[in-house]
């Protein structure tokens, strides 16, 4: 049997993000056995989601740019003006995805362009595919950026996240008349999307070292924007606000933990 370690970084990046899109099936797999869990529970899910989102953003990706940019140009003003500018161009690429790709969300209904029609089940992939994709990215930036050591942690704590955000696509499609079958299928389907992000990631990294701090907090940024207007106002809007908080104090500390002992 082969050694992984000794795969090439973009080969370790679309494998790696393959396998923690995957873990989004195995989230959802409750629904295909009838078993749904209450609000409460999946807003506290999401929150530990979005706290594995948060301390990879940061540990896993922003402080290596930093480190790399520092061992590209010296220490000073640079390296911080290059994970600045590549944090606000990825909040801003997915901004833009958000605001020009119709999607449509659990609670608040339809955004971006009107689109008649796109059945109602692709405006939901749409917008679980706008929350996937940059999570794909990172892992494949890490991955592209230290091998194994980078990519490691944030592919298991990517996938553990995964797993909550997989059942609660399948509960939502539930919600509105789609078969168990059908659920689990459409939210098994939304985690592949991360294997291309692994693989673009993967590919920008290794084409030149310059690329890499850029590539690391791009991605960073693209994790934050989600973080930030998608799981936590979802995690919010039904009144479990200190559960979901609870689960995102959690998700942080354990993906600290990977971060620390897988790097």
């Amino acid at each position: 049997m082969p050694d992984i370690s000794s795969l090439s970084p973009l080969m370790l990046g679309t494998l790696g993000s393959l396998v923690a899109g995957l873990m989004t099936a195995v989230g959802a797999l409750p629904v295909l056995f009838g078993k749904t869990p209450s609000p409460s529970i999946r807003d506290l899910s999401l929150g530990f989601a979005a706290g594995v989102m948060l301390s990879a953003s940061f540990f896993s990706l922003i402080i290596p740019a930093l480190d790399t940019a520092e061992g590209q140009y010296g220490a000073g003003m640079i390296p911080a003006a290059i994970a600045s500018a590549a944090i606000l161009l990825g909040i801003g690429a997915v901004a833009l995805l958000n605001e020009f790709l119709p999607h449509e969300h659990f609670e608040t209904g339809p955004e971006g362009p009107s689109s008649v029609s796109l059945r109602r089940v692709w405006l939901f992939i749409m917008a679980i595919t706008i929350h996937n994709f940059p999570e794909g990215l990172a892992v494949g930036v890490g991955f592209g950026s230290d091998g194994m050591a980078g990519g490691m942690p944030l592919a298991v704590g990517i996938g553990l996240q995964n797993m909550p955000e997989g059942l609660a696509v399948a509960v939502a499609l539930m919600g509105e008349g789609y078969r168990r079958s059908q659920a689990w299928g459409i939210a098994a389907m939304t985690g592949l999307v991360e294997c291309l992000g692994g693989l673009i990631g993967a590919g920008i990294t290794t084409l030149s070292s310059l690329l890499l701090p850029w590539g690391l907090a791009f991605a960073a940024g693209a994790m934050l924007y989600v973080i930030s207007h998608e799981i936590i106002p979802e995690t919010h809007r039904n009144g479990h606000q200190n559960k979901a908080t609870a689960g995102l104090s959690t998700g942080l500390v354990i993906m600290l933990f990977l971060d620390v002992w897988l790097g």
